[in-house]
């Protein structure tokens, strides 16, 4: 799970990390007086004379799509707030679809002197938490690391022990900092270390981080990641969750618990289990044709389950056919049966639907999909399933 920018500087607030001040604008009527009235409080507040208006969507590279914006005036700021908000934003992380800006965040302009690039992420290839930090503050951390692999510095934290104050000095110490800056350095740090566990974060990314003119460091953007394994105790991080930022087949997926992501191809996949879900979609590629999504029902699946998982594949345009692969374990093969017949008839299947099981209650499935009466493909193997299916597409 993602959320916006400026749900990210709250949360980080409250581990005592200091983000600039800002204020939200959300879609609707008087989208420039809003903005204008939200700029005027922060003025008030803060005495500043420069703000930033920023798109809120889920991906980087919104400033070189156009949107970020830095004004002078709380009429420029009006003026942007309307620019930006409704604007389709594409990006290398949006994809040529772009995302549409439902919300714009306007924020208290920064004196920066120095930019740095933080994040603190979960390694497996240590099985430990691992803080990162980087002078190239602004840059995409890949890019850096197959740039300039010497300009990552990483503390590698035990989490039995947690953060310590030699992790916080060790990154100062490679970002250049002085001594007063390292002691500020060393308790952000710690507060954002505090945030990603507490909060079950699988990513936190500070970029860029930066050092004020007059000698601050403030988080000047931030990106979160939740462990989704996790959510069902972060409860204020599930109200964050804004459905308008996610693919709608996405959204529909999680109400059902499948599995689901959705891909370029033409044959949709219908799979019990990521690993045989995987290899489903290699030998598809290996025939010829490209999945057109990921979806796993997991090994307790039901005859209604199967029946959303049909109707979120079929909500795809590119879906010219389908194959449903299914190993009956904990899950019988004659229910998935029964939840193909359903879904077929219940939605006037068009396309090829090609299907093969295999294990418990095999016989019985098969039978079931024999005397059906509707068109449906049976396959002996994944081989043969995958050729039939392919086929299907290209005939």
């Amino acid at each position: 799970m993602n959320i916006h920018e400026y749900q990210a500087k709250s949360l980080l607030k409250q581990f005592g990390v200091a983000v600039p001040e800002g204020r939200l604008v959300e879609e609707g009527a008087n989208v420039g007086q809003r903005a204008k009235q939200a700029a005027t409080e922060l003025q008030s507040e803060c005495g500043n004379q420069v703000w930033v208006v920023k798109a809120q969507i889920h991906a980087g590279g919104r400033g070189k799509a156009g949107g970020v914006k830095v004004c002078k005036s709380v009429d420029e700021v009006a003026t942007a707030a309307e620019e930006i908000m409704g604007k389709t934003l594409v990006t290398p992380q949006t994809g040529p679809e772009g995302k549409v800006v439902h919300k714009v965040w306007i924020e208290v302009g920064s004196s920066i002197a120095k930019e740095f690039y933080l994040g603190i992420v979960v390694d497996r290839a240590y099985s430990q938490v691992v803080m990162m930090a980087s002078t190239e503050g602004g840059m995409e951390i890949e890019e850096v690391a197959e740039k300039s692999p010497e300009k990552i510095i990483k503390a590698v934290i035990d989490p039995t022990t947690g953060y310590q104050a030699f992790h916080g000095r060790k990154l100062a110490h490679a970002l250049g900092l002085d001594k007063d800056q390292t002691r500020q350095a060393v308790q952000f740090f710690q507060g954002i270390y505090n945030c990603f566990m507490q909060k079950d974060c699988s990513l936190v990314e500070i970029n860029p981080l930066i050092l004020t003119t007059d000698g601050k460091l403030f988080a000047l953007d931030a990106k979160f990641n939740f462990d989704d394994n996790a959510l069902y105790r972060q409860k204020d991080v599930v109200e964050m969750r804004d459905l308008q930022e996610e693919n709608p087949q996405d959204v529909e997926a999680s109400k059902y618990d499948l599995a689901y992501i959705a891909l370029d191809g033409s044959i949709g996949c219908m799979v019990n289990g990521a690993g045989l879900a995987m290899a489903t979609m290699d030998i598809i590629k290996l025939h010829g044709e490209e999945p057109a999504n990921f979806l796993d029902v997991g090994g307790g699946a039901t005859k209604e389950k199967v029946t959303q998982a049909f109707k979120i594949i079929l909500q795809d345009p590119k879906v010219k056919a389908i194959l449903v692969n299914i190993f009956g374990g904990i899950m019988k093969c004659d229910v998935i049966a029964e939840g193909v017949i359903a879904a077929a008839q219940e939605l006037k299947l068009t396309v090829p639907l090609v299907v093969r099981l295999e294990g418990t209650n095999v016989e019985k499935g098969k039978e079931l999909l024999a005397g059906s009466g509707l068109e449906i493909t049976p396959a002996d193997d994944l081989e043969d399933a995958a050729k039939k299916v392919v086929a299907a597409v290209k005939g």
